[in-house]
């Protein structure tokens, strides 16, 4: 069965789901320090091609950013 087409949408406030996706993209390649020195502009290209991602590049904001940021590294800290 094709668990893919059951998967829901995920939009710029779904934070864990982003990171989660990040992680699975880019695994250990970025550590803490590293994810916090990425430009904005190169995380929102990254996001907007995560499986499943349906929000809109308009709708992006720094806050929505930052939040992914953090998220991303408590992700990258559960499994070290």
């Amino acid at each position: 069965m094709n668990d893919k087409k059951f998967a829901l949408p995920i939009y710029w406030n779904d934070y864990e789901d982003i990171a989660m996706g990040l992680y699975e993209k880019f695994g250990d390649s970025f550590d803490e320090s590293k994810i916090y020195r990425i430009r904005f502009t190169d995380l929102l290209e990254w996001v907007l091609t995560i499986p499943d991602f349906a929000g809109k590049r308009d709708d992006a904001n720094e806050g929505h950013l930052e939040q992914i940021q953090s998220a991303w590294v408590y992700e990258w800290r559960d499994n070290q």
